[in-house]
C-alpha cells in the first residue's frame, strides 16, 4: 500500500480508544485498502464482512447472532448496505465486558450519518479518508498527483490517458449507481450538470442565486444539491470567517471539487498541456495546494476558513486552532511580493503568522511575520501545530 503513514496512526489511535470507529470517504479512495493493512498490523483474530456481496449479508441477516460471539477486530466494509446493524452494534458495544472493536466502512450519505450518530452517540468517531497526498506519494510526483487527483486507480494508471478515462467512468457509475444506492433520488443527469457547473465555479464564492437562475430552479434546490455531493465527499465548502473588524465582511462560503483530478475529468482536461492552457489553471493549482496545507496541519474543516472583505481585503486559507491563527495565501508563481491584502489580513485578524504558498523551489522570508514557502517544501516546512518538523519526503 503507498503512503498512507498517518491514516494508520490515526486509525490505531482510535481503535485504542473508541469500540468503533468508522472510516468514510468517497467511493474508490482506498477505504478496504486501509482497513486491510489495519488488519495486518492487529494483534488478535480479524473478523472481515463484505456486505457487497450477497453470501456475506447472508451470514448477516441475524446480526445479533452473527456478531455476538466474536472477539478482536470486526471489519463491516460497505456499512451503508445494511445500516440496520447499528442498533445492534449499540447493545454489543455496551457491554460489561468489551473484548471487541469494530471498523465499519462507508461512502457515507445523509442516512448514513443521521443513523450511526442516533445508534452509536458517543460510541462512534469517524476518520475520513480522502485520496493519495504529497506526503503518501512524494513531493518529487506532486505535478502528476495534481493532475491526476488522489483516487489510487487514477494516480497508478500506467498512463495519462488511462488515468482519465477510469475518471470519466467513476463519474459515470458515481452518479448513475452509487448515489441511488445510497438512497439519493435527483437524476443523475442533473447532478452531472451540476457538478459540472461547480467545477467552473471552482475555488468561487458560493452563489445559489445564481446557480439557481442557471438551472431554472430555486437557490434552496441547488443547495439541496450541493449538500447530496459534500455528503457524499466529491465537494467541499470552505466557510467565510467573519470578525468585528470595522469592515464589511464576506458571508457565502467558496465551493471546490474534492479531487483536482475529478475537477479536470470534469473539464474535458486530458494532460499537463491541456491544464497549463486552461482558463481554471490558477482556481485549481490554489485548491490542490489549500488541500496538501490543510492535511499537512491535520487541519478539520472547522478549523478552516476564508476571509475576504467587500473593499478587497482576503485571505485564502485562516487557519484556527486554539489561540493559534495561521494564515496562508496561494500564488501559482516563483516570485511572490507582499501586497497590501496580506498586511491587512495580519493586522485585522491577528495572525501568528502568514505563509504564501508558492510554484518555485524555495523557502524565504518576505517581511516581518510573511514567508514564502515552496509548495515542494511544505512537508518539511510547514508542520503540524504542536508538532515537531518531519523529515523531507522525495
Amino acid at each position: 500500500m503507498l503512503g498512507r503513514r498517518r491514516e494508520l496512526e490515526k486509525a490505531d489511535q482510535y481503535l485504542s480508544y473508541f469500540p468503533v470507529v468508522a472510516i468514510v470517504g468517497a467511493r474508490q479512495v482506498g477505504k478496504t485498502t486501509l482497513a486491510r493493512a489495519i488488519a495486518r498490523k492487529r494483534k488478535g483474530p480479524v473478523t472481515t464482512f463484505d456486505l457487497e456481496e450477497p453470501a456475506e449479508r447472508a451470514r448477516l441477516r441475524d446480526p445479533m447472532l452473527a456478531l455476538k460471539d466474536l472477539r478482536g477486530l470486526v471489519i463491516l466494509d460497505e456499512i451503508q448496505r445494511t445500516p440496520e446493524i447499528f442498533p445492534v452494534l449499540r447493545v454489543l458495544v455496551d457491554r460489561a465486558r468489551l473484548r471487541t472493536r469494530f471498523l465499519v466502512l462507508g461512502s457515507a450519505s445523509p442516512d448514513l450519518l443521521r443513523q450511526s450518530s442516533e445508534s452509536l452517540a458517543g460510541r462512534i468517531v469517524y476518520q475520513e479518508l480522502r485520496g493519495f497526498s504529497m506526503e503518501d506519494v512524494g513531493v518529487r510526483k506532486r505535478e502528476p498527483l495534481w493532475l491526476r487527483g488522489g483516487f489510487p486507480r487514477s494516480f497508478l494508471a500506467p498512463s495519462n490517458e488511462l488515468s482519465f478515462e477510469w475518471r470519466q467512468a467513476f463519474i459515470r457509475t458515481f452518479l448513475e449507481r452509487e448515489l441511488p444506492q445510497l438512497g439519493v433520488q435527483i437524476p443523475s443527469e442533473t447532478l452531472q450538470r451540476f457538478w459540472t457547473m461547480i467545477a467552473h465555479y471552482h475555488g468561487q464564492i458560493w452563489n445559489a442565486s445564481e446557480l439557481g437562475r442557471s438551472f431554472g430552479v430555486a437557490d434552496t434546490t441547488v443547495r439541496r444539491y450541493l449538500d447530496v455531493m459534500m455528503s457524499t465527499y466529491v465537494m467541499r465548502q470552505l466557510l467565510p470567517f467573519s470578525e468585528n473588524v470595522g469592515k464589511r465582511q464576506i458571508k457565502s462560503p467558496k465551493v471546490y471539487i474534492s479531487d483536482s483530478g475529478i475537477l479536470h475529468a470534469l473539464l474535458g482536461l486530458r494532460g499537463m498541456a491541456d491544464l497549463e492552457g486552461h482558463p481554471k489553471v490558477g482556481a485549481s493549482w490554489e485548491g490542490f495546494a489549500l488541500d496538501a496545507v490543510t492535511r499537512q496541519l491535520e487541519a478539520g474543516d472547522r478549523e478552516c476558513y476564508f476571509w475576504g472583505t467587500h473593499s478587497g481585503a482576503e485571505l485564502d486559507l485562516l487557519v484556527l486552532r486554539g489561540r493559534h491563527r495561521l494564515g496562508f495565501e496561494f500564488k501559482r508563481t516563483s516570485a511572490p511580493t507582499v501586497t497590501r491584502s496580506m498586511r491587512e489580513a495580519i493586522r485585522d485578524l491577528h495572525l501568528h503568522r502568514l505563509d504564501v504558498i508558492h510554484a518555485g523551489d524555495d523557502t524565504f522570508p518576505m517581511a516581518e511575520g510573511i514567508r514564502a514557502v515552496a509548495l515542494s517544501r511544505i512537508t518539511t516546512d510547514i508542520r503540524p501545530i504542536g508538532r515537531p518538523a518531519r523529515r523531507r519526503t522525495s
